[in-house]
């Protein structure tokens, strides 16, 4: 599982010129299930994403976490950050979960996330999503479960 997180003052999905998922100050995270993860490996990702550092206390120190701030969630299901690119000049996604066990696993990411956040949003799995967001800081990390 891979998760690129970041911090940002806004982000949304939109698919077929609606928007079907917002969010305000938070993370906004992309997600890449890949074909050894489980239930257990998204718990622990998320649990990580959830907890994970990434918000300034009154000190300006990255020491809080989104379940601190009670900011909000937006994930995106992301297959290409299972991509292989140490090779040639083609990616290949040959770690990354099949579809139908990808969908699955992300919405139980999706499910898990609620009983722990107030507000989680996402977008559509499979569709063709344009995101947008204002990345706060820049902050970004990459999660490697």
């Amino acid at each position: 599982m891979k998760i690129l997180l970041q911090r940002v003052s806004e982000a949304s999905v939109t698919v077929e010129n609606e928007v079907i998922g917002a969010i305000n100050a938070g993370i906004m995270a992309l997600v890449a299930i890949e074909e050894e993860d489980d239930r257990q490996a998204i718990e622990k990702g998320i649990t990580k994403l959830l907890k994970y550092r990434v918000f300034s206390d009154d000190a300006g120190k990255m020491n809080l976490s989104l379940l601190d701030i009670q900011g909000e969630l937006l994930l995106v299901s992301q297959f290409t950050l299972a991509a292989e690119t140490n090779k040639g000049l083609r990616p290949s996604f040959s770690k990354a979960a099949k579809p139908e066990v990808s969908e699955a696993l992300f919405q139980y990411a999706v499910d898990f996330a609620k009983t722990q956040l107030a507000i989680v949003e996402t977008g559509k799995f499979r569709a063709d999503m344009k995101v947008a967001l204002i990345n706060d800081g820049p902050v970004t990390f990459l999660l490697e479960i």
